[in-house]
């Protein structure tokens, strides 16, 4: 009798252990959901990119607070990020806290010296990485398998504008002068707008550096006004900018100065003053006085916090949309919990149409770059106006 009991109780046991085993595997299947996903943020609000940093990541923890009262595929979302003040070593030590403490699905980041730098990490690691840096380095989907560019990259954002220079231009071969910053950031699409410029005949004439932080450019700038180019494509953000310019004006210069994508925007209308005036920007990103259908979800929410549209900048407008993309993947996934999961949902995203925040946006196996594609926009009377539709090269 007692055997009987025993194999009673055995078979009981291990009718528990089997059902344990199959919730636990429903669960992970995605059969059973709600938590959390947390999504990680590396931020650069007090660094040499804290300028146009600062309302990018306002953007992004927006987009975040305006989905919190939602599920998301069957979770709530919560994102969880920090300040590296755009220092390599910090976003390293904070990548790891992002990945070993807080636990996170997916990141949202920021430079390309930092990103450049984690992508292996980011592979072994199996987490989708959206960042705010545009390096065509991340476009080699063998070395960054887990890298997303949720815009033009730096190196399609000059093309783009050579090609454009090169079909307006008038009276023999065009002269192109560049200024960047010693970054990865400053330098990533260097050597691919020389190629570019060289293939399409267009001749780069002079390149000058300028420190991201820089608040005299003169001596640059008189070696620049030796070879007297037509033209200057800028890599900065608004700050080095707005010397170049102010610079430039009190130097007589009348070269066109064109910036990509960090040298645009309103933030360097009032550090600029007059001197931005003709100055022409490569726009990724919709400017909030623009009047598009997606600008109407922002505004709403931006005005549910007791705020106004107006006084945001395209940067911010930038972070929500990196933000809303990032979001999207998860949608798609059939397992949000896993990088695995929601790098399969990323590459389901085709043709996302964004409400003209930007253009639209698509993404596979085998591209993880979105578009190519960018406005222009050049400062009249103190503001920035599109005066192109999205264009490539």
């Amino acid at each position: 009798m007692k055997k009987v009991w025993k194999g009673l109780l055995a078979a009981t046991l291990m009718a528990g252990m089997l059902a344990g085993c199959s919730g636990g595997s429903e669960e992970a299947s995605g059969d059973k959901k709600g938590g959390t996903v947390k999504i990680g943020g590396i931020f650069d609000l007090t660094g040499g990119t804290g300028d146009v940093g600062t309302p990018y990541a306002e953007g992004e923890k927006a987009f975040f607070e305006s989905i919190a009262g939602e599920e998301i595929n069957g979770y709530k979302l919560e994102l969880i990020g920090d300040d590296y003040a755009y220092k390599i070593p910090e976003a390293q030590k904070l990548y790891q806290k992002l990945k070993s403490k807080d636990k996170v699905s997916a990141i949202l980041g920021w430079g390309t010296g930092d990103t450049e730098a984690l992508r292996q990490q980011v592979a072994a690691d199996k987490l989708p990485f959206i960042s705010a840096s545009y390096s065509e380095n991340l476009k080699n989907i063998d070395e960054s398998p887990y890298n997303f560019l949720a815009a033009a990259s730096y190196s399609d954002q000059a093309r783009s504008v050579l090609k454009w220079i090169k079909e307006n231009h008038t009276g023999g071969t065009p002269t192109v002068a560049l200024i960047y910053n010693d970054t990865a950031f400053g330098k990533s699409p260097i050597e691919d707008a020389k190629k570019f410029a060289k293939e399409n005949g267009i001749e780069i004439v002079d390149e000058q550096i300028v420190d991201l932080k820089t608040l005299d450019a003169t001596s640059q700038l008189l070696n620049m006004e030796k070879k007297n180019p037509d033209y200057a494509i800028i890599n900065q953000t608004w700050g080095a900018t707005a010397t170049i310019l102010k610079d430039a004006k009190k130097l007589g210069l009348d070269t066109q100065f064109i910036g990509l994508n960090w040298a645009t925007g309103e933030g360097l209308l009032p550090i600029a003053g007059d001197a931005a005036e003709g100055f022409i920007g490569v726009v990724t990103h919709a400017f909030p006085y623009e009047d598009l259908p997606g600008m109407e979800e922002i505004k709403k929410f931006v005005e549910s916090k007791g705020e106004k549209l107006e006084d945001k900048n395209q940067k911010f407008i930038q972070g929500w949309v990196s933000a809303k993309i990032m979001v999207e993947g998860l949608k798609l996934a059939e397992d949000p919990t896993s990088g695995e999961g929601i790098r399969a949902g990323l590459e389901k995203i085709s043709n996302l149409d964004l409400g003209g925040l930007a253009a639209p946006v698509t993404f596979s196996p085998d591209n993880h770059a979105g578009t190519n594609q960018v406005r222009l926009a050049e400062v009249k009377n103190g503001q920035f106006e599109v005066f192109t539709d999205y264009i490539g090269y």
